[in-house]
């Protein structure tokens, strides 16, 4: 009968595709999620580290005497080193306990992704720059209250995390200045002070240096600041940052040394009378950035180099120009520009893997559009990864998935809202996060990069937050460790792990 026969056919292909199913499902299991081990108990020590920390027995405080040898001048194949330290090792803690610090960073955190997408934003729209001019009365003293600039500049208050100890002047005063790849101007607090808060070093007196020129208002260099003035034909700079915080003085050129390795002349910065904010003691701001004003355009660097440790671990590490080369094994990305801003370095994101899964993302998600928006770049300045919405609930939902046998801790601090209660282990095995670029390259991170805690009592929490911006920042928890090069002259940015 046929009847019978549809039955039995019908049964061997439900058992066929029983064993299909099971057969993929068994594979599936058979093929465990990648894994990083997370060191809980060295990160903890870490964080009591940071608190004991006592920057007066540092050589960071240590007045380092003038060197013997006259550093030769810069040319832009010259290689150039500077030590980097991170913030926290330059002043002692004010914070009770790691928590408190952690909130503190993170509210700072938060002032400078603000004000980059605001400048951003301003770019794009395309803010005037006759709507950007300061307002300045005609006494010797620059009236803050006077000043009607919108939010110009990514940094935020005390926003710098990094430190190199830099010469200016002739002969060389070496003061701390904030490295920052997300500004231009480079900037110091000068004497007369209207307004200038507490420094390590002394405040630079511009009479002291016989290589010290005001820059007048016709010089090429005021015509290329984003907000100027003129006033007695000198020219006046002002950069404002995210929370309000700003430097306004007056724009000249003086000459740069970077210790013994070299010196440059007649380098544009701003010498700062009127200047408010929490930088930490730094004398300044050393710009990084892509604008034709950074120290990396003036100095003509064919590339750039740092590798940031730690901040909790209290070491330093180094700032490169010029003598990095990329490796076979390193991992690289294009260096991409926006046509509307040049101060960022963009660069080409295609998207993440989780336990060795690639997290399912569209195709267009990091790209900058036709405006400018969107895209995503790679800043010093910024502390935790900051990503487009849905890039985000996508790689946090792709992580919980596969940690499901974890504690959970808070519900959510401050921005995260995936953290993990490790207070009785020692080590952890978490799922393995990588980044995978634009060519095909990929940098695979370690558990230290993406899982940090937020305070002494072992609560960790997964280092990337949401922003309801169409711009995605790769922060510097994720690149600690991993030695980042910008090579300028083929705009490549090259990953290395293990080269600090």
């Amino acid at each position: 009968m046929a009847f019978p026969r549809f039955l039995s056919l019908l049964a061997v292909v439900t058992l066929s595709l029983f064993l299909t199913t099971t057969d993929a499902s068994s594979r599936s299991l058979s093929t465990p999620p990648k894994t990083n081990v997370l060191d809980v108990v060295s990160s903890l020590q870490q964080t009591q580290t940071i608190l004991s920390l006592d920057p007066t027995r540092s050589s960071l405080t240590t007045t380092k005497p003038e060197s013997l040898s006259d550093p030769v001048f810069f040319n832009s194949s010259s290689p150039l080193s500077l030590e980097l330290h991170s913030r926290d090792t330059f002043v002692a803690s004010q914070h009770k306990d790691y928590k408190s610090l952690t909130l503190s960073r993170l509210e700072r955190d938060s002032s400078r992704v603000a004000g980059i997408v605001a400048k951003i934003r301003f770019a794009v729209e395309g803010v005037d720059r006759s709507d950007l001019k300061p307002v300045y009365n005609e006494d010797t003293r620059y009236q803050t209250e006077d000043l009607t600039t919108p939010v110009v500049s990514g940094a935020s208050q005390g926003s710098g995390e990094y430190f190199s100890r830099i010469g200016v002047g002739t002969p060389a005063k070496e003061m701390y200045l904030v490295l920052d790849t997300g500004s231009d101007v480079n900037w110091i607090q000068c004497e007369p002070c209207a307004d200038c808060y507490q420094q390590s070093d002394p405040v630079f007196n511009p009479t002291s240096s016989s290589t010290y020129k005001s820059l007048t208002c016709s010089a090429p260099q005021c015509s290329l600041l984003e907000t100027s003035a003129c006033r007695s034909n000198k020219c006046l700079y002002q950069v404002s940052y995210g929370d309000g915080s700003f430097t306004v003085g007056e724009l000249a050129t003086d000459t740069v040394t970077f210790g013994n390795s070299g010196k440059i002349n007649n380098v544009a910065l701003g010498c700062g009378h009127d200047n408010e904010g929490l930088f930490t003691g730094a004398a300044g701001l050393l710009g990084l950035g892509g604008g034709v004003l950074s120290i990396t355009n003036q100095m003509r660097a064919t590339s750039f180099s740092y590798c940031l440790v730690d901040r909790d671990s209290g070491k330093s590490s180094s700032l490169d120009f010029n003598s990095v080369q990329l490796g076979g094994g390193d991992a690289t990305a294009p260096l991409l520009r926006n046509k509307k801003i040049d101060t960022f370095y963009y660069v080409g994101l295609s998207g993440f893997s989780v336990g060795g899964e690639k997290v399912v993302l569209p195709d267009a998600i990091f790209d900058v559009d036709a405006s400018g928006s969107g895209g995503v770049i790679l800043d010093c300045g910024t502390a935790v990864t900051r990503l487009q919405t849905q890039a985000y609930n996508s790689l946090r939902d792709a992580f919980l998935k596969l940690t499901v046998n974890l504690k959970k801790g808070s519900s959510s601090i401050s921005l995260f809202d995936t953290c993990y209660d490790f207070s009785s282990l020692s080590t952890v095995k978490v799922p393995t996060v990588a980044f995978h670029f634009t060519g095909g390259k990929s940098l695979d991170l370690p558990a230290k990069n993406y899982l940090i805690p937020v305070d002494d009592s072992g609560t960790f929490c997964f280092a990337f937050a949401p922003t309801s911006s169409s711009l995605s920042i790769i922060g510097n928890v994720q690149q600690q460790g991993t030695r980042i090069t910008y090579d300028l002259s083929k705009n490549v940015i090259g990953l290395s792990g293990n080269k600090c």
